[in-house]
């Protein structure tokens, strides 16, 4: 039994094939206007879990990513407990939970997901360990704590174990402190890791400074904020030598700053998000506390300068920064509502309307950006289409590709997109538990229509296809 897409073109080469994927169901799609091309992977999510389920589970964030066409993510630190690898104490908040499981750290527990709540999840997912102790930026994790939960040692670890590593250190929410971030970076060195840096820090302020937070009377935080930890963290790789992945970079001098960085031939890499493409802090005026988020929205000039970022190669990749929020704690008002929006189920359609329909890059640069190039920061391979067709000697002639009959199947790994497919996004059909996004509405292209995991059907929209 096997799903047939029926003369779908590849995402690089525009050949046609037919793609068969094993199934339970003996079905042929007509896939003459889709495309296949390696699954998206997200290197910035929040899943909430453990400690605040009621905004997301694993369950509910893992099936939104697969709506969303993505294979692969990494889990930030700021569950509650922190994945900081230290044993939990009963009682603190959310370690009743990780403790009632048989597991004495946060790490262990999301490792082990799937077995102690008897689900399969639908995507793959690695781990990002806390550079400080409980994120609190006192004092720097310790390797002893977290470094066994590396890839290696295979033989002495489970399968889960190895299918979701921790491959990333990061306070994210947070920049690293100045204080200690010296004696992160000698961990990251260390081990090899790689630094994921929040550069963001402020203490005032809940939405960009400008015209926009003077019409809304909120305190404004200023661009500077982001460049004074761009460049310092720049000052410390090019001492250091260590790999430092800068989020959700949102401003023009910020952007201006890693291009003289990566000029010098040094070791960084930056992602943005697709909410600082497709908005302005304009839209706050429009969306309330749906477009407050940390950075928060910029300026419509350097809205311009991250989508030239993106044009000139400065940008590295595209991450959702995915941050489930309950509509009560969003209706607080500025001054208190969380910083974040929800964003794997359109991240794709947002940016496919933004980036390749207003001309400033192909649907090939944005595979590159929200696949093959996530993919090789957290050490992946993207599925080689093109390679699987050429070394495939089970598969009869070249116009078909049988998941099934390749070698090493479980490695497959493949979205299905319809690139020009428009459709409106309906915040109320997500998978996610979460509703805040300030895309409820709004008119796209770019769809996802099935994620293959392992050769596998992880999610499918055939009713959409008709």
């Amino acid at each position: 039994m096997a799903i047939v897409f029926s003369d779908i073109r590849v995402w690089d080469t525009g050949e046609r094939i037919d793609l068969v994927v094993p199934d339970g169901r003996d079905v042929t799609v007509d896939a003459s206007r889709l495309t296949v091309a390696p699954g998206l992977e997200d290197p910035h999510v929040h899943f909430r879990d453990p400690g605040q389920t009621h905004k997301e589970t694993m369950v509910t964030g893992c099936a939104a990513a697969a709506a969303g066409g993505y294979t692969n993510v990494l889990i930030m630190p700021n569950t509650v407990p922190a994945m900081d690898g230290q044993i939990v104490t009963p009682g603190e908040p959310g370690a009743d939970e990780v403790l009632a499981a048989g597991c004495d750290n946060v790490i262990d527990y999301l490792q082990h997901y799937e077995r102690i709540h008897g689900v399969t999840l639908p995507v793959r997912y690695e781990l990002c360990v806390c550079a400080t102790k409980g994120r609190a930026g006192k004092e720097p994790t310790e390797p002893k704590d977290w470094a066994w939960y590396m890839p290696g040692h295979d033989d002495e670890k489970d399968a889960a174990q190895i299918a979701h590593p921790v491959t990333a250190m990061s306070d994210d929410g947070s920049a690293v402190p100045t204080p200690v971030l010296r004696d992160v970076l000698a961990n990251v060195k260390e081990t090899g890791l790689y630094l994921i840096e929040h550069c963001e820090h402020h203490d005032v302020g809940a939405v960009n400074e400008g015209p926009v937070a003077r019409k809304l009377g909120v305190p404004g935080i200023p661009e500077e904020t982001e460049l004074a930890v761009v460049q310092r963290d720049i000052d410390m790789v090019r001492e250091t030598g260590v790999h430092v992945h800068f989020q959700h970079v949102s401003t023009a001098i910020s952007f201006d700053a890693i291009r003289r960085a990566k000029a010098e031939g040094l070791p960084i890499t930056c992602e943005t998000a697709p909410h600082y493409l497709a908005l302005s802090d304009e839209a706050l005026l429009e969306y309330g506390t749906r477009a407050k988020m940390n950075p928060p929205l910029r300026s419509e000039k350097d809205r311009q300068a991250t989508i030239a970022a993106i044009a000139d190669g400065t940008v590295d990749m595209i991450a959702t920064d995915h941050a489930p929020h309950t509509a009560d704690e969003k209706a607080l008002g500025f001054l208190e509502a969380p910083n974040g929006i929800i964003g794997l189920e359109c991240a794709f359609a947002v940016c496919h309307t933004v980036l390749v329909d207003g001309g400033w890059i192909s649907d090939e640069r944005l595979i590159e950006l929200m696949a093959l190039n996530p993919a090789s920061l957290m050490g992946r391979h993207s599925t080689d289409i093109a390679g699987l067709l050429n070394t495939s000697a089970k598969c009869a002639t070249k116009r078909t590709l049988d998941l099934g009959a390749t070698e090493h199947p479980e490695r497959h790994d493949l979205v299905i997109l319809g690139l020009d497919d428009a459709w409106t996004i309906h915040a109320d059909e997500f998978r996610s538990k979460a509703r805040n996004t300030p895309f409820d509405g709004w008119e796209v292209t770019g769809r996802p229509y099935a994620t293959i995991i392992g050769s596998r059907m992880a999610s499918s929209r055939f009713d959409a296809l008709a």
